[in-house]
């Protein structure tokens, strides 16, 4: 047999379907009621009920925030105050960045928030020259 095919060996998780090798069968968690389980059971937990909270603010800020009196631009700065901590935490937990070094967490934020700059920079572009088109005088 080669050692594609060995399942003695751990080089198996590494070819093909990796999701074995991520999903935590490589930590041995046997037993369910081990203190390993239940702390990681208690943070996906922890994780969905934050989730659910910010989620649920956000529907509702959507569908009665205007209803309530709340002025249009501090429903929008809310909405995008909390997308960004959904989407930070998000990034932290499921895509495990929470856990990485400084360095590895600045090659990524730096690039997002110059992007993100980019698109606003493009759209102030734009608006501007909607506005100038606008109201140019035509002859």
């Amino acid at each position: 047999m080669s050692a594609h095919h060995n399942t003695n060996s751990i080089q198996h998780l590494y070819e093909g379907d990796q999701s074995k090798l991520y999903s935590g069968v490589m930590q041995h968690h046997t037993d369910i009621a081990s203190p390993e389980s239940k702390k990681q059971v208690g943070r996906i937990w922890r994780v969905f009920w934050i989730l659910l909270i910010v989620t649920v603010v956000e529907v509702l800020l959507g569908m009665y925030g205007y209803q309530w009196g709340m002025p249009r631009g501090l429903t929008n700065a809310f909405f995008l105050i909390l997308t960004l901590f959904k989407a930070s935490f998000i990034v932290s937990v499921f895509m495990h960045l929470g856990d990485e070094i400084r360095s590895f967490l600045i090659m990524v934020l730096i690039p997002l928030t110059l992007f993100i700059w980019f698109v606003i920079a493009f759209l102030a572009d734009g608006g501007f020259w909607l506005h100038m088109n606008s109201t140019a005088v035509t002859r």
